[in-house]
This record gives structure tokens, C-alpha cells and sequence, in this order.
């Protein structure tokens, strides 16, 4: 398989994502972290409670679509990080999202205020 090929196989994965799903990479796209981290940092996002019921098959999921591995921490810790397929999938949809807000220089401008305050 082609490089390019590849790189269409994880775009064509992350757009049937979920938003939930997405935002799960995204969160991942910082740093690896294990279950409860990742929890709380979608708790802080939508400002109410995260089921673990919800999460759990979520990152199952993306584990088994190759966007994200799962390593053991200890025996009652898994950790999650971001693979490189995963990290793709983030890329595109940035990309995907970027190709619709930015219309014209202010919009631009807008973007890269955000960026330069995250630097």
C-alpha cells in the first residue's frame, strides 16, 4: 500500500468518528494519559460527568482502529497514547475544519492569533 493510500485510509476512518471519539484524540494529541486523566479532561469540556460506560468502549474502539494504544500501567492502570495513524487522523480533521472557517485574511488572522497563544 502507497503512503498515499495510507494516509486516505486514516482520513477516511476519522471522519466516521464520532465527535466524542475525535475529542478523545484530540485530548490524547497533548500527552499519553490513563482512563481517569483522559475522563476528566472530557469532564472539564463538556462541563458535566463522563460515564465510564461511555468511555471505555470509546477508547476500545479507537484502540482497535489503530489510532490509539493501549499499554499497561500497573494492574488496574492502562495508559493511552496517540499512534501515529491517530495523530494523521487529528491533522485532517484540523485541516478538514481549517479549509471551511478560514474565508479570506480576518478569519486568518483569527487562526493564527489562536495558534501564536498557544505557543
Amino acid at each position: 500500500m502507497s503512503e498515499a493510500q495510507t494516509i486516505n485510509d486514516v482520513a477516511s476512518i476519522a471522519r466516521d468518528l464520532t465527535a466524542f471519539q475525535q475529542n478523545i484524540l484530540v485530548i490524547l494529541a497533548e500527552e499519553p494519559m490513563y482512563g481517569l486523566a483522559i475522563k476528566r479532561s472530557l469532564e472539564d469540556y463538556y462541563g458535566t460527568e463522563v460515564n465510564h460506560g461511555r468511555l471505555y468502549p470509546n477508547l476500545d474502539d479507537l484502540v482497535d482502529l489503530g489510532l490509539v494504544e493501549k499499554s499497561e500501567l500497573d494492574k488496574r492502570t492502562n495508559q493511552y497514547e496517540l499512534t501515529e495513524k491517530g495523530h494523521d487522523a487529528v491533522v485532517d480533521r484540523l485541516n478538514w475544519m481549517l479549509s471551511k472557517f478560514v474565508t479570506g485574511d480576518e478569519r486568518a488572522d483569527e487562526v493564527r492569533d489562536l495558534v501564536d497563544s498557544q505557543l
